[in-house]
């Protein structure tokens, strides 16, 4: 079903239709014009009256996800479990500028909300701000290019080149089932806010922030220790101002923080990490461990899950975030046999899974991901699997309008 927007006239039902072809618009918009010409009647004019009606291209509404978190704490391994879980990698545009940073799959197309950058690198440094400053980005065009999408128009998409610094020629980027915005600022700007079906947050802690950032920059950019230690220190006072307050309008949050079973622990390797799920989300039900809405402990059987020294401890119950009430899934530790998962996965309820297992074999087909070892993977995949759910259960919402549409 297409969606259509009427601008101007009135329309009969006697009317006969023309179809423009596709025209591109000053926002980079792609769409399509039908003018409806009216018969004419003795209540209306002698000349017919005209409707120009902007219809989309896709068959039905884009669902929109969106994910916040700061450079460097895992929205790239996060994206690459939520698109397995829908079937089918996640690659760039064929025969597109290979610095893109666009994902598309069969179902979802991932877009990095620093394509909409409006100041290149050089252009940030002479203006004396940092890519997280909202100076810094085009929150007019990002609302009008993510609400086309949504209502299925295709529209040419600016692209930042991370290599560069600069910023390159558009792409295409076609309406798709599943769109996903991430970066960091999907949750900033009110109207784009408003446009998504479903929001999540990577809340990392400083220090596990640091040792991810590390871990990334010095070995996959090249970049040197106090290049790094610079960088956190310059951007922390705008991350604290524009990107942290968004958790606050997440439907949900992984919070990744040091370990509680080891004292005074320095190392960082071991994590405890949270799922915090927003009550009273149409289309979502937390996750919950044995009793809903009870206050659980949970150290799990030795002879069933076997994990090393610190072990590991689940902990489930209600709490208060941000004046939302809440539900949180706590893990801390790490596993060290993915196989024996699904010891864990029996126990919880509410997990959207289509068999019994889905969520151990999709940790195992990405055992390699970072995170697969401990509650960053673990909650990362069941976020995954409630999107499906609430994707499914959206779609199924939209196909039973029309129908109810005509019994009326």
């Amino acid at each position: 079903m297409a969606v259509c927007t009427i601008y101007t006239g009135t329309q009969s039902l006697n009317s006969r239709c023309s179809l423009y072809t596709p025209t591109k618009t000053h926002l980079g918009f792609n769409r399509r014009q039908v003018v409806f010409y009216s018969k004419r009647s003795s209540s209306s004019s002698k000349r017919g009256s005209s409707s120009v009606i902007t219809c989309s291209a896709g068959d039905s509404q884009t669902i929109v996800i969106g994910l916040a978190a700061d450079s460097g704490c895992g929205k790239s391994t996060f994206m690459r479990r939520l698109t397995s879980v829908f079937g089918g990698a996640a690659e760039p545009p064929k025969g597109g500028n290979p610095d893109s940073n666009t994902l598309i799959s069969d179902t979802t197309t991932v877009i990095c909300l620093d394509d909409y950058h409006s100041l290149d690198r050089t252009g940030r440094k002479v203006n004396g701000v940092t890519a997280l400053d909202p100076r810094a980005n085009n929150f007019d065009l990002m609302y009008e290019q993510v609400k086309a999408i949504k209502d299925g128009v295709a529209v040419d998409k600016p692209i930042y080149n991370h290599v560069t610094g600069l910023l390159d020629p558009p792409e295409l980027i076609k309406p798709p089932k599943i769109l996903v915005i991430e970066g960091l600022h999907p949750m900033y700007d009110e109207r784009v806010r408003d446009l998504l079906d479903f929001s999540i947050y990577l809340d990392i802690s400083n220090e596990v922030k640091f040792a991810w950032k590390i871990q990334r920059d010095m070995a996959e950019r090249g970049h040197s220790l106090e290049s790094i230690k610079a960088s956190i220190e310059a951007r922390k006072p705008d991350f604290d101002a524009y990107i942290d307050p968004q958790k606050q309008y997440a439907d949900a949050v992984i919070e990744v923080l040091p370990t509680e079973l080891i004292p005074d622990d320095n190392e960082g390797k071991v994590l405890r990490v949270k799922l915090i799920m927003k009550e009273g989300v149409k289309h979502f039900s937390p996750v919950y461990l044995f009793d809903e809405g009870s206050t659980i402990s949970w150290i799990p059987c030795g002879r069933k899950l076997t994990c090393s020294y610190p072990g590991i401890k689940f902990a489930y119950g209600p709490d208060a975030y941000f004046d939302h009430e809440v539900s949180v899934l706590e893990m801390d530790g790490q596993f060290d046999r993915l196989d024996e998962l699904i010891y864990v996965e029996s126990h919880l309820s509410n997990i959207s899974t289509k068999f019994y297992g889905e969520v151990t074999q999709q940790m195992l087909k990405h055992a390699d991901f970072p995170g697969s070892n401990n509650g960053t993977g673990l909650f990362q995949t069941i976020v995954g699997l409630k999107i499906r759910d609430l994707y499914e259960q959206l779609l199924a919402s939209k196909e039973a309008v029309p129908v109810e549409a005509t019994k009326a």
